[in-house]
């Protein structure tokens, strides 16, 4: 005779399937709940400093623009000086201020700080990654402002440092020249690198703005070019006005200020082109800002 067949016990349903709060659910019963070991705190612009200077100095890009920088203001400087002293006899550069030819390296070079400025904004539109930027710091304007610090930062002493160097340079080159004063030095050092910081926080501004790279570095280079070439093909006696006022406030003239070397003897002087470059890239940074809180990502 056959024994009956008892079904097996079977083991106690588990808790989320019961219907009943796991370990570290907070339950109505008055069981506690769970505590994060993590530390919550209140983001402010130190954290989105932080993540900005962690993106420009961990992209590969941004080594590569500021190394070509580097090397067109110190090369550059460096071969026109040479070229400048195997052509000079003894008193041919008497009373010129010798600071003056690290004017050429710094023209060109103004190109990558324009480009980098561009796309320390633009690029992340055209990756998507500032969808990511924008969850991870939903405040726009401290994500603007941070971009605008560490990029003005880092603008600043990369060209304070190039600019020394070939300034130093032309002082122990040019025995023939005049020594320069203190106000010559810091407008050929300090001056020349905050404007040259400036006009790149002017395109990082212009790239939050247009949101597309290279329509952002061809506004910004016909900015810095475009003046200058007009002006030399504007004949016209009618037109003696405007091409005086484009000479002037070039960008090219502006950045010769600095070193006493104007195309003009009238238009700006003194500090004039850092005021300019202040007020112009202040202005550009109101309207990124305003369309950035009125914009979608």
């Amino acid at each position: 005779m056959s024994t009956p067949q008892h079904p097996a016990p079977q083991a106690a349903a588990p808790a989320w399937q019961a219907g009943q709060p796991g370990p570290g659910y907070a339950a109505p019963g008055g069981h506690p709940g769970y505590t994060s070991p993590i530390p919550v705190v209140r983001t402010h612009l130190g954290h989105a400093l932080a993540s900005e200077w962690t993106k420009i100095r961990s992209v590969r890009s941004t080594m590569w623009t500021l190394g070509v920088f580097v090397l067109l203001v110190v090369g550059i400087g460096l071969m026109t000086s040479l070229l400048v002293a195997a052509n000079t006899t003894e008193g041919d550069l008497s009373g010129e201020n010798p600071l003056s030819f690290g004017f050429f390296g710094l023209l060109l070079g103004s190109m990558c700080l324009i480009t980098l400025g561009v796309m320390t904004t633009a690029s992340e539109y055209g990756t998507g990654m500032i969808r990511t930027t924008m969850v991870a710091c939903p405040s726009r304007g401290r994500v603007l402002a941070a971009k605008g610090i560490v990029f003005f930062s880092v603008a600043f002493v990369v060209t304070l440092v190039s600019a020394g160097i070939i300034a130093l340079v032309d002082v122990a080159l040019f025995t023939d020249a005049r020594e320069p004063s203190a106000g010559e030095w810091l407008k050929g050092t300090v001056g020349v690198s905050l404007y040259m910081a400036l006009l790149g926080l002017l395109s990082l501004a212009v790239g939050s703005v247009i949101r597309h790279s290279a329509g952002a570095i061809t506004i910004m280079i016909a900015l810095v070019l475009a003046p200058l070439v007009i002006a030399l093909f504007m004949f016209s006696s009618s037109l003696e006005d405007l091409r005086q006022a484009l000479f002037e406030y070039s960008i090219p003239n502006q950045l010769s200020v600095f070193y006493s070397n104007s195309l003009t003897e009238s238009g700006p002087s003194g500090w004039d082109p850092l005021w300019i470059a202040l007020g112009v890239t202040a202005v550009a940074f109101a309207a990124a800002f305003s369309l950035l809180e009125k914009r979608d990502v």
